[in-house]
């Protein structure tokens, strides 16, 4: 099979694609015929070392696919050969996702969403999966909650705007001014150019926020948090941000995304049901994987795919 490898930490051209043997699934696990592969910012982070997640090369990465299963190992029910499934296996862990073939553990696959095809469906898993967590799993959101979302044109961020709508949420969103009506037509009540405006008095009294930028930006984000709201962070929280949450009365959490068979399910619930569509900005072969993070680098809205 083909894989892409990068044998050195560096730049998008360390990323070259090379022959490898297929591999074979073990006890619990398929083998499966990678359609598609989506590209998060953490495949960057790790590529130039700036995330160590896999230590040191060489190694293949990536975590989003979407395929179509050609075997089954031992005790694995439920899952049956030719089937098309999509997730993130083994993250944090190497998963090789940027090649033909995956071997993963069949738990934490699910059915790919029937309205999508393998392109949109790779788009789904590590993005939706944070998304889902942040405002499912860990704040709860619900009906005719205001929640603010940071960065909602981004791959995390145009996501977690669509879940909290089909929640029944109120959304206000920030993103860049290149973004705005993007972020609008996902159905976003409220969009706020962050250089323009600010977010805390546009957004004040949100009963939850998810927060992607970092830094100073958690501080800010709680004071538009009504007592007794939850602010979700991707990211490290700030002693400053922390002490201001203690004073108003405002939960912060703190989330790192996990593979989640049941989370897939209702992400693919969702798609299916019409009330989430990932935007794929652009495809590349899987040749091309260096030129796909040099396109990532330039913010696009939603998500980067390679085709395999």
């Amino acid at each position: 099979m083909r894989a892409v490898v990068q044998t050195k930490l560096g730049g998008p051209e360390v990323l070259e694609v090379v022959e490898r043997p297929s591999p074979k699934p073990g006890a619990g696990q398929v083998l499966v015929r990678v359609k598609a592969a989506g590209i998060n910012p953490v495949d960057v982070a790790v590529r130039t070392g700036a995330y160590p997640l896999l230590g040191e090369p060489p190694f293949t990465i990536g975590w989003d696919i979407s395929g179509i299963v050609e075997e089954v190992g031992p005790g694995v029910e439920g899952v049956s050969v030719g089937e098309e499934v999509y997730g993130m296996p083994l993250f944090p862990k190497e998963a090789g996702a940027y090649a033909e073939q995956v071997v993963a553990p069949a738990n934490e696959l699910a059915p790919k969403p029937k309205s999508l095809d393998h392109v949109h469906a790779a788009a789904i898993p590590l993005a939706g999966l944070t998304a889902w967590l942040s405002l499912v799993r860990t704040a709860a959101i619900g009906q005719g909650q205001r929640v603010l979302i940071h960065g909602a044109g981004g791959g995390v961020g145009h996501l977690a705007v669509q879940i909290a709508k089909a929640r029944g949420a109120t959304v206000i969103a920030t993103a860049s001014a290149g973004k705005v009506d993007f972020v609008r037509s996902l159905g976003a009540d409220v969009v706020i150019d962050y250089a323009k405006s600010d977010f805390v008095e546009r957004a004040k009294e949100a009963d939850v926020a998810l927060e992607t930028v970092g830094g100073d930006h958690a501080a800010q984000t709680v004071k538009a948090l009504k007592p007794g709201g939850v602010l979700v962070s991707l990211l490290g929280v700030t002693d400053a941000a922390q002490a201001e949450g203690k004073a108003r009365d405002v939960r912060i959490e703190r989330i790192s995304v996990r593979p989640d068979r049941e989370g897939l399910v209702e992400l693919a619930r969702f798609a299916d049901a019409g009330k989430l569509r990932p935007n794929v900005e652009r495809t590349f072969p899987l040749d091309q994987a260096g030129a796909a993070h040099s396109f990532l680098a330039t913010r696009p809205k939603g998500k980067v795919v390679l085709t395999v």
